[in-house]
């Protein structure tokens, strides 16, 4: 920056040469976007007090008073004129006037003064509120709160601007509560946590900010917490004021005590506004020709409509297969969208699949959808479920829950919150989903099936036949998918007639009357719909059926299909308008789970040569592989890791820059995932393996954990059971990353362990480099730096010998923390900027961020804290920007040490605050130290209660895993230590 003060960009003109002025901060002018001189402190104390009477005249003894009080100059009034002349040459003509023996300034456009901008959006603000849309007000308040710029009227002289300084800031902290309030209407708790405990260090007598610190700890689950502020705050009144906390305070803390459910609730509803922050469409299109189901949908109509008012409509529609639950389910969330104008949530559970979706990811695709950042998700299921229910507290969304395997998937995907509403399908009877409107759908009646069956056919072909309309519909077994299938072919094809297609079906049903009778219609209608595709359809339609997932992209199908992606669109379009695939999004394509299961039984008798299935799974995992390891290129440039993998023959996407790269892995990631399990037990299993090695964001990111760790665990039984000791020891060295993320030191010693010997067995050169740097992170966190060093040493040198020079560095790094085990701390620091200095060579990448970790890590234990500061907030900024919120929260925390270090205790504790809410590389034992650093630095801030509070919560999460840690908490918890 060149230390020229910038117009604030809320009111920066555009382009034009009008005057603005800032009292909001330093007494400042601009012409435009050029900095006008302002002369001295008295000058500036003069512009400011005509500034702040908005047009009004004070006369010259009135400005004498605001500028020196009671003791004025002999020459003030000479002074005053003098100030006066020089700020008229620099203004603009006309703007300062003399009047009646003293000055005003006039002529100002609109937004010309920082503070009559802000006084503005305030009001508006308060409207916005008054009329519920607390999303817009709380907008508003953030606008004017980022229109201050440090202290009002700053280094101005004067008793006048000492009034008006304590005037200005005594607004702000009323704007601030206001804004808090508000975010916790609207369930922003865990976010206000940080920013509130601040705000008591900095304001420890401002009930307030204690009342809603109160609210936000106990509505995160920090009930103790919670009770541990009022306690503080009580004693501190009584110690510096000799008073009582206010009633409003004693009475949150009852309420608490009695875990009043209404906290769970906003404070004081407010209706919230038709416009929510971000407002999700997902519903599926709706067909055209939907056809009869009036009585379900009016039934079901009705159960929606009666959302307004109830704790939650819950509709659970069950039915067999193909019965028309998605498309009746998907027809009257349309309809009741009127109802639900904050959103409506789709996904498709895959409850009759071999995988169903894993409620922890629908959450998260959920929470997304919804507007939450990647970084504040949580990892566990009860707790994305609990954050999900607070992001739809006050709103209106329907949630549409497709192909549900029972009751405990749905539960925690349920909003519980009035005016919501949950639609669910699923095979079974939800007879365990309390409180849910149970619908049971059966086959259409024959008179609807033929309107379904008219309405895609038209009206006029079967008319002239009737009896044979009626004998198809019938051998559809009055199925609307067989229907849909069969009417579809027959509107293809011109020369047919409907008597045509009724013999058709019946020679179908008799080449399938060995099947099951309850298939018997819809496989009939497969068959027939599957004969009539050309060749290239019906190899599409085979093929694409083979992998696992919930649906496949335009990009992994052309590699199933070995073509052009143009080429693979107009088939797979094709099949769409077939009614045998369904288009999920626009690049996105599903199988309904019969036509999936009948698709793959088509590979297996019609797919010639016999190893074309094979082939097909070998190209669409070779495309994952190749694209994966180009986004491992990306993130980690120069890392050598991508040149070890199995060979591909088929190749992968390419990406112009990180983002979109990103935006591949985490869309992709179920379907990947699926893909890599269903690879266990064939001769691609190496290749899989190696594609979730290379996937590995998708656990250090936090977004996607735990269906990674099961896929990593799946990846080890299976490399175990065939024998094949390189892709065991890759599996066990991905695992022991999963491990180590998750904070599971013990498990992963053991992973480890085993994957150095199956690695050493199979001469895996690239897996015993890594596996050693992970060795030697886990003697750092067993207190072993000595044999970490060694660990380390080790990998360098096979690093080195491979050529992977970021990775040497990232283990030079991690060398540095054992060195400092060892108490060489500046040979600590020298290491990790010898890393830094490598990575910087590669980019602004992850891994320069780590380095930068490090070097922190050292500088902060040099006692050089500025400096460490420099390297941690560098690496925040790069972390942020490549997705990382467990590494940024870790980096909150070192922060959060440094400025604990450096008595600077209320920034500690925002900083670990902030480091709880993105949560930490390291798991519970990780939060466990974030939670005794927060208690040292709150019992600093006199907050001797809370500061308790976390040292009990760590001390329950360290006798949990057995960490050592516990001595050292127990010794903060007994009472001499706490005095």
């Amino acid at each position: 920056m060149d230390g020229v003060p910038r117009v604030p960009e809320q009111w920066r003109p555009d382009g034009s040469a009008a005057l603005r002025f800032s009292v909001l901060g330093p007494v400042r002018a601009w012409r435009g976007a050029d900095s006008l001189p302002t002369g001295s402190p008295q000058q500036r104390a003069l512009l400011a007090a005509l500034l702040l009477r908005e047009g009004r005249t004070a006369t010259a003894g009135e400005l004498i008073d605001a500028l020196w009080g009671e003791d004025p100059p002999s020459q003030a009034l000479a002074a005053v004129r003098t100030y006066a002349s020089r700020l008229r040459k620099v203004l603009d003509p006309d703007v300062l006037v003399s009047e009646s023996g003293g000055y005003a300034i006039r002529s100002l456009g609109d937004g010309a003064l920082d503070l009559a901008v802000a006084q503005e959006l305030a009001t508006d603000a308060e409207k916005a509120k008054s009329s519920g849309d607390l999303c817009h007000a709380r907008s508003l308040l953030n606008k004017t709160l980022n229109l201050w710029d440090g202290e009002p009227l700053a280094s101005v002289p004067g008793p006048y601007a000492e009034t008006q300084r304590a005037r200005l800031e005594e607004w702000r902290l009323q704007l601030l509560e206001s804004r808090l309030d508000m975010d916790l209407e609207q369930g922003c708790h865990a976010e206000a946590v940080s920013e509130l405990t601040a705000l008591t260090a900095a304001h420890p007598l401002r009930e307030r900010f204690r009342e809603l610190l109160m609210l936000a700890l106990y509505r995160s689950g920090r009930q103790a917490e919670a009770l541990a502020v009022y306690a503080d705050t009580r004693r501190l009144l009584a110690d510096e004021l000799g008073v009582d906390p206010r009633p409003g305070l004693k009475e949150l803390q009852q309420r608490i005590l009695q875990a009043d459910p209404n906290l769970a609730e906003p404070s004081a509803p407010v209706a919230e506004p038709a416009a929510a922050p971000v407002r999700p469409a997902q519903l599926p299109a709706t067909v055209s020709d939907f056809t009869g189901r009036v009585s379900f949908v009016s039934e079901l109509g009705d159960v929606l409509a009666s959302a307004e008012g109830r704790v939650m409509a819950v509709s659970a529609l069950a039915g067999i297969g193909g019965v028309g639950k998605t498309t009746l389910a998907v027809h009257v969330a349309h309809q009741a969208r009127g109802a639900f104008p904050d959103g409506q949530l789709y996904v498709d559970l895959q409850g009759a699949g071999a995988r169903a979706a894993e409620p922890e990811t629908v959450l998260g695709a959920f929470l997304r959808a919804l507007g939450a950042a990647d970084s504040s998700i949580p990892d566990s299921l009860e707790e994305r479920a609990a954050l999900f229910r607070s992001m739809l507290d006050g709103r209106r969304v329907l949630v549409l829950l497709d192909n549900a395997r029972d009751a405990a998937q749905v539960r925690p995907l349920l909003p519980g919150t009035e005016g919501c509403a949950a639609l669910i399908t699923s095979r079974v009877r939800m007879v365990d989903l309390v409180g849910a409107h149970l619908v049971d759908l059966d086959v259409m009646s024959p008179e609807e099936a033929l309107q379904l069956f008219t309405k895609i056919v038209g009206a006029e072909r079967v008319a002239a036949e009737r009896e044979s309309a009626l004998d198809v519909v019938a051998a559809c077994g009055f199925l609307p998918l067989a229907i849909r299938i069969a009417a579809s072919r027959l509107a293809a094809r011109r020369t047919w007639t409907v008597s045509v297609l009724a013999a058709k079906l019946a020679d179908e049903r008799r080449r399938l009357d060995e099947l099951q009778a309850g298939d018997l219609a819809v496989k009939a209608t497969f068959e027939l719909g599957y004969g009539q595709l050309e060749p290239a359809q019906a190899r599409a339609f085979r093929l694409l059926g083979l992998a696992d997932g919930p649906d496949i992209s335009l990009a992994a199908a052309a590699a199933v299909l070995d073509l052009p992606v143009e080429a693979t669109e107009d088939l797979l379009e094709s099949l769409v308008d077939t009614s045998l695939l369904e288009s999920a999004a626009p690049g996105r394509y599903r199988y309904h789970d019969l036509v999936r299961l009948y698709a793959r039984a088509c590979a297996e008798r019609d797919e010639q040569p016999p190893g074309e299935r094979a082939a097909a799974m070998s190209r669409l995992l070779d495309f994952y592989l190749a694209t994966t390891s180009v986004v491992y290129a990306i993130e980690r440039p120069g890392d050598r890791l991508v040149d070890h993998l199995e060979p591909t023959e088929y190749s992968g996407l390419g990406f112009n820059e990180g983002a979109a790269a990103l935006d591949w892995l985490y869309t992709e990631a179920a379907s990947l995932l699926a893909f890599v399990q269903q690879s266990a037990g064939t001769d691609r299993l190496r290749r899989a393996v190696d594609l979730l090695w290379a996937a590995k964001d998708l656990t250090e990111s936090g977004a996607n954990s735990h269906q990674y760790e099961t896929t990593a665990r799946a990846m080890c039984e299976a490399t175990q059971v065939a024998g094949d000791p390189r892709a065991e020891g890759r599996a066990r060295t991905v695992l022991t990353d999963v491990l180590l993320v998750s904070g599971r030191i013990e498990q992963a010693e053991e992973e480890a362990r085993l994957a150095m010997e199956l690695a050493g067995d199979a001469r895996d050169s690239t897996a015993i480099s890594w596996v050693a740097n992970n060795r030697g992170l886990i003697c750092l966190h067993q207190g072993r730096p000595a044999d970490g060093k060694a660990f380390f040493d080790q990998a360098i040198e096979g690093l080195r010998a491979a050529g992977n020079r970021p990775f040497e560095a990232t283990s030079l790094c991690n060398l540095s923390r054992a060195h400092l085990g060892m108490g060489s701390v500046a040979k600590a620091v020298e290491i990790a900027q010898r890393g830094v200095a490598i990575h910087a060579e590669f980019g602004r990448t992850v891994r320069l961020a780590n380095s930068h970790y490090a070097v922190g890590i050292a500088l902060h234990r040099a006692g050089r804290h500025t400096e460490a500061l420099g390297h941690f907030s560098e690496a925040l900024g790069i972390l942020h920007d490549h997705r990382q919120r467990l590494w940024e929260g870790t980096t909150h925390f070192r922060i959060a040490e440094v400025h604990l270090a450096a008595r600077r205790p209320a920034q500690a504790a925002q900083h670990a605050e902030q480091a709880l809410a993105l949560r930490c590389i390291g798991g519970d034992r990780m939060r466990g130290n974030v939670l005794t650093l927060l208690g040292r630095a709150l019992s600093v801030l006199g907050q001797v209660d809370r500061a308790r509070a976390c040292w009990r919560e760590a001390l329950n999460l360290y006798e949990q895993s057995g960490a050592e840690e516990a001595a050292e908490v127990r010794t903060l918890l007994t009472p001499a230590t706490a005095a």
